[in-house]
């Protein structure tokens, strides 16, 4: 059963990134590219965020975020300034064009590709999968960090 549950999810994640790809790539967006770009679009994080912070809450190498990060820095949506506190640390930051192409182009593109996703999924089913989901990452995680023993796995 563990082996059949992985594998869906495997094929889920690969579908994501093929399907959610297509649904933004006009904007020139991967879902790699639109998960930074939503990171960096919320309220609280409007100075930007150090690139080892937001790799890890994308849970993604600093190596793999680099590329992408790159790209858009290329395309003129972030930009990658010297931390003014720690000059050995970089923040990456929306710029004008990348709040454009988030919140104008792209959201209501991003919006319809997950209602379309989720057709039949009652409010109920969107919680429950949120919830397993939720305790698969923290157990993931665990595994990732197993230094992190203070940690008790969720009920």
């Amino acid at each position: 059963m563990a082996n059949r549950l992985f594998f869906r999810l495997y094929q889920c994640a690969n579908m994501l990134h093929k399907t959610g790809t297509r649904a933004v790539e006009a904007e020139g967006l991967s879902t790699q590219r639109w998960a930074v770009l939503g990171a960096l679009s919320r309220r609280h994080v409007r100075d930007g965020m150090h690139i080892g912070e937001l790799a890890r809450y994308l849970m993604v190498s600093r190596q793999n975020l680099s590329g992408v990060i790159g790209r858009l820095e290329r395309d003129g949506h972030v930009a990658v300034t010297v931390d003014d506190r720690d000059r050995r640390s970089r923040r990456v930051s929306l710029t004008r064009s990348g709040r454009h192409v988030w919140e104008v182009l792209a959201r209501p593109k991003i919006s319809g590709y997950y209602e379309q996703a989720l057709d039949g999924f009652s409010i109920n089913d969107m919680t429950h999968a949120l919830h397993y989901m939720l305790r698969l990452v923290e157990n993931m995680k665990r595994l990732d960090d197993p230094e992190d023993e203070g940690h008790e796995a969720p009920q």
